[in-house]
């Protein structure tokens, strides 16, 4: 007996809600809410007349004063397309850093070394080299450019600097393994 009394309930609800729905609707009509549609307005547009001659030459005193107001043109260089480097070369390996002790030395390309730098020292690869390096710990990645020559412990193959290893989160460890993607 219960179920279908609140069966009952519910669709009384909804169906009274529903009848209140168009009413309140006519309501807002009456109260001058909504504008009534002229059907002549919707067919042809209202036409303007001037109430000035137009004039059908120019003088040269006209064409002069357009040209004086006339902005200038301007040569809006073409958008530079970037392209997406290629990987030349992969290597693996561990990485280090190196950072305070050399803040304001001069690295080997001749820059000054500062904190935050995101700039990486590599035996071989040329100055100017970007690199992507990959923490293979944490999987952080940063597009990194070689400036200095390092590592000078054997079994590693890069040593960050200081930006390059916060960004990549290595520098409370000291080390990681990761992955140089050496970019052209």
């Amino acid at each position: 007996m219960r179920v279908p009394f609140t069966l009952l309930v519910i669709c009384g609800a909804i169906s009274g809600s529903a009848t209140l729905l168009p009413v309140d609707a006519a309501d807002f009509l009456d109260q001058g809410l909504a504008d009534p549609i002229d059907p002549i307005n919707l067919v042809a547009p209202p036409v303007v007349i001037p109430s000035a001659p137009v004039k059908a030459t120019l003088s040269p005193s006209d064409v002069d004063e357009a040209q004086d107001t006339a902005p200038a043109m301007t040569v809006v260089p073409p958008p530079k397309i970037k392209t997406v480097p290629s990987v030349v070369r992969v290597i693996t390996g561990e990485a280090s850093w190196y950072g305070p002790g050399f803040f304001g030395n001069r690295t080997a390309n001749g820059e000054l070394y500062q904190p935050g730098t995101m700039t990486a020292a590599h035996r071989t690869l040329p100055f100017g080299t970007k690199v992507r390096v990959t923490n293979l710990w944490n999987g952080r990645s940063e597009v990194i450019r070689i400036n200095d020559r390092g590592p000078f412990v054997h079994h590693r193959v890069i040593d960050l600097g200081h930006g390059a290893a916060s960004s990549l989160g290595l520098t409370a460890s000291g080390i990681a393994q990761v992955r140089l993607e050496v970019l052209r």
